[in-house]
């Protein structure tokens, strides 16, 4: 088998439009970070999120190969390191004020650990003298492993016409932190994990099955401004 033509692509990022598990495999090895259909029945335009467990156990397992770092819900992680045969190097929580269900999830790395040197943090107490002072001086407040973003809204100004997008800046952090040159996402969905990646200068490639979304990833990433970085990929 041979890779299809990709749906879109530029100097940092390339699309395919298709299914995941036929297209990851053939694929060069590279950070997989991703945000995957949790398999609760929600409702998709392409996809069905109700599989047996074991046919979406097997999916994860096809298309998720270390190194990854996955998005999922703490139990789910849990589960998922059986599946993968694997214990997360690190783990995460990111939290968001909602009133819902669910107001946190884990991220995880499997294979891979974060560099929390690479990014810091607002700090809380800004008006406090001393770190006033740190701020003057371009310092941020060390990174915790809880991250405090909200989710994108209806409202949010980064909001597209995806029903489950990932806030920017959650996957920035995660790549910024996470040493990789190529960075892949078999869900690729809204497409913020390619968007992420071109931000911060990474070559990413993403596959997405639903050719809506690939149309939508591809305006969203053709506005985009390349890196500074960008001019260093090959």
């Amino acid at each position: 088998m041979t890779l299809p033509v990709p749906y879109y692509q530029d100097s940092a990022v390339t699309l395919y439009h298709g299914d995941c598990r036929a297209i990851v495999p053939m694929l060069d090895r590279g950070l997989v970070v991703t945000d995957p259909p949790y398999n609760i029945g929600y409702h998709y335009e392409s996809y069905a999120d109700n599989l047996d467990p074991e046919d979406y156990n097997e999916m994860l397992r096809a298309v998720c190969p270390e190194p990854c770092v996955l998005i999922h819900y703490a139990e789910d992680i849990v589960a998922l390191s059986w599946v993968l045969e694997s214990v997360p190097e690190k783990m995460v929580a990111w939290v968001y004020p909602s009133n819902t269900a669910r107001q946190w999830r884990s991220i995880a790395w499997f294979g891979c650990k974060p560099d929390f040197n690479k990014d810091g943090q607002d700090y809380k107490n800004p008006k406090d003298k001393r770190i006033a002072e740190r701020i003057a001086r371009g310092e941020r407040a060390r990174l915790y492993d809880w991250w405090e973003i909200n989710q994108v809204k209806n409202v949010s100004n980064e909001k597209t016409g995806h029903p489950c997008q990932i806030p920017l800046s959650v996957m920035e952090r995660i790549i910024r932190i996470t040493e990789s040159p190529l960075v892949i996402d078999p869900f690729a969905g809204s497409g913020t994990t390619l968007l992420a990646a071109k931000n911060l200068g990474r070559r990413a490639i993403g596959v997405e099955m639903d050719e809506r979304y690939c149309e939508m990833i591809a305006n969203r990433i053709s506005a985009a401004k390349p890196a500074m970085a960008e001019l260093q990929l090959a």
